[in-house]
């Protein structure tokens, strides 16, 4: 069964409060099994518009990191995220070994 991952692209406008977001996803990620592979961290931009934050979360499968993002927790995360950031969420399969 192929891997699910999120791939976001994100700015931040409050840190502080968007840490309120960060330390609400952490209960849903660890009942879905999401483990990031980057968090931020350095990057340049190669082609197209960029964002100050990327981050890829690799989950066991693509139903889970569905079923993560729909789930109740993540969108009461998600809540706290929306106000004080921008960017794009995409969730994407991965290639089955």
């Amino acid at each position: 069964m192929p891997k699910g991952y999120w791939i976001g692209r994100v700015d931040v406008h409050d840190l502080e409060t968007y840490k309120t977001y960060v330390a609400a996803n952490a209960a849903p990620f660890a009942k879905y099994g999401a483990r990031f592979l980057t968090r931020g961290g350095a990057f340049e931009a190669v082609e197209g518009q960029a964002r100050s934050r990327n981050v890829v979360i690799e989950f066991p499968s693509y139903q889970a990191a569905l079923a993560c993002y729909q789930s109740p927790d993540y969108q009461a995360a998600k809540a706290l995220r929306d106000p004080v950031s921008e960017g794009e969420l995409v969730i994407v399969e991965g290639v089955e070994d």
